[in-house]
């Protein structure tokens, strides 16, 4: 008899991590599905063509750079909370400011504003090196704790303030900024290399997203669209 119920006993637990596991794939072939919807509802219907950014897209895996209580919407087509006034931009707009980039995959770039690191994430799969800059220190930890804990590799973050730049890691083949300052900064500007690519939003209430091409020392500015993004915040770095 005890034999009996030590073989069900041994039956039941087997049976419970089955379950578990089976679980546990069928919750990530749906969150691949919702990625894969994604990126042909919201990225590629709208435009974005690049193979490389979309391809990035599909793999990073946006639920991981959401707040819990925001995990079931992160992959709808519109920005979510992510603490301290902050947000994690819709997921067409990362796309398409990555594509504007014009990455090869030999690029060093500068991100302003690391957020919950998903735009570096994004910018990490196509990119060399990707330097990104948050002066929000409890955003900045968290973010590096979650890019190291994904095991990207390539990413460096720095807790200051975006206006400064990274001199030390200068020039930089792009800069992107994911949140808005009135006019792009000076510093930043001088950190790009001639030939490379700044993208940004720039304005007070009425935000244009523009790219900046740095050509023989002088800046080419395009405006892509318009633009809605939490402001571009000053401070001392730490």
């Amino acid at each position: 008899m005890i034999i009996i119920i030590k073989k069900l006993f041994f039956i039941i637990i087997l049976f419970s991590i089955f379950f578990s596991v089976l679980c546990s794939v069928s919750g990530e072939n749906e969150l691949e599905r919702a990625r894969e919807t994604m990126v042909k509802r919201q990225i590629e219907a709208r435009g974005v063509k690049d193979a490389r950014v979309l391809n990035a897209m599909r793999k990073v895996e946006r639920h991981r750079f959401v707040n819990s209580r925001t995990y079931s919407e992160a992959y709808e087509d519109y920005p979510l909370p992510i603490g301290h006034g902050q947000t994690i931009s819709q997921p067409y707009i990362v796309a398409l400011m990555t594509e504007l980039c014009r990455l090869k995959g030999t690029e060093k770039v500068l991100e302003i504003g690391t957020g919950s690191g998903y735009q570096a994430a994004i910018l990490s799969l196509i990119a060399k090196e990707v330097y990104t800059i948050e002066i929000v220190e409890a955003l900045a930890k968290s973010a590096e704790k979650r890019l190291k804990d994904q095991n990207y590799k390539n990413i460096s973050v720095k807790i200051g303030d975006g206006y400064k730049g990274w001199p030390e890691k200068a020039p930089f083949d792009v800069i992107i900024l994911t949140a808005c300052p009135p006019e792009i900064p000076g510093l930043l500007l001088e950190q790009l290399k001639d030939g490379g690519i700044l993208v940004a939003p720039v304005g007070d209430f009425n935000q244009e997203l523009v790219r900046v091409e740095k050509i023989d020392g002088k800046y080419i500015k395009e405006t892509i669209t318009y633009v809605r993004f939490v402001p571009m915040i000053r401070g001392k770095e730490k």
